[in-house]
């Protein structure tokens, strides 16, 4: 039986079940416990950054910086831990993977935020990742999705939406990049959930910014002029999101798609845009108006009900 056939006709309670990782033994059960909270947070933390980074330099640079520093990085990783490294056609997966969840989602999110819409209303539109996940994944994964999941998956879209109606003052090309962005987020974790099982963690995120990199640096070259305006406010900013963000949240959503169903891994981002909007306002003071908080209600009880068993 090939993967493929794996993945069609596992029962349900073999699709959460946990799979051998490529290399090294199994995470004691408090790590995949509270994998789910800390990717949450991490994640969240990459908007606030963006919005800081992208007014100390253009976003296409800071994208470009953001995958070279980090692809080098996880790629010295990979060299200690000697982390076996994909070939042929796996290679090619991993490739296309890396391009639809680096270089298009985080080269579209951040082109938004620097044309002005707020971090968190960037992190409200990726809150419709769950529901194209479920679309996908049920297509193409071949994943069981229950009706109390499309019920939460109806109740956190509607509530997205709310959040979101509430910021069409804003440009309205930057949010159509932020879709763009969500795509390219949507379609990479289908296609890595389907395509690239067995590459290794380390070796494998490393090569999706290895392969990004030189797409941002063409397209920064091309359409801005790179100059950095703040070089502590950039430095700090790309700091964090290659160390944090591109590292430690990449690492811990590919640990996490090897654990568990990608409709279910995809319903965390449901959280994503409550903790920005409360980080936003903690840290760069960053308010949010009354559709968008009723909006981040209802996807706080559609995640509970997807992610409910």
């Amino acid at each position: 039986m090939t993967e493929r056939d794996d993945l069609r006709t596992a029962p349900p309670e073999a699709e959460a079940s946990p799979s051998p990782a490529p290399t090294g033994t199994g995470a004691p059960a408090w790590v995949s416990a509270t994998t789910p909270a800390v990717f949450v947070l991490l994640w969240s933390s990459a908007f606030i950054a963006a919005v800081i980074g992208t007014d100390a330099a253009p976003p296409l640079l800071l994208t470009f910086s953001r995958f070279a520093v980090a692809g080098l990085l996880l790629t010295l990783v990979a060299l200690v831990v000697k982390s076996p490294w994909p070939k042929g056609k796996p290679l090619l997966h991993v490739v296309v993977t890396g391009l639809l969840m680096q270089a298009v989602q985080f080269g579209a999110f951040y082109t938004a935020i620097g044309a002005g819409l707020p971090g968190g209303v960037v992190a409200l539109i990726q809150g419709f990742n769950p529901v194209l996940i479920a679309l996908m994944a049920g297509f193409v994964v071949g994943e069981r999705i229950t009706r109390q999941q499309w019920l939460g998956f109806a109740v956190g879209g509607s509530g997205v939406a709310l959040a979101v109606a509430g910021a069409l003052d804003f440009s309205t090309g930057a949010i159509v990049l932020s879709f763009v962005g969500l795509l390219g987020l949507s379609v990479g974790t289908v296609y890595q959930k389907r395509f690239t099982q067995g590459v290794d963690v380390v070796s494998g995120t490393a090569l999706h910014f290895l392969a990004s990199a030189p797409v941002m640096l063409v397209l920064t070259l091309a359409l801005e002029d790179p100059e950095v305006t703040d070089w502590g406010a950039f430095g700090g900013s790309l700091a964090w999101i290659v160390l944090i963000n591109s590292v430690g949240t990449f690492l811990l959503l590919n640990f996490m798609l090897k654990k568990q169903a990608a409709s279910r891994v995809g319903t965390l981002f449901f959280l994503t845009p409550a903790v920005t909007a409360l980080l936003a306002w903690l840290v760069i003071g960053q308010t949010l108006n009354p559709p968008a908080i009723a909006g981040l209600v209802l996807g706080g009880a559609g995640v509970l009900l997807a992610a409910r068993k």
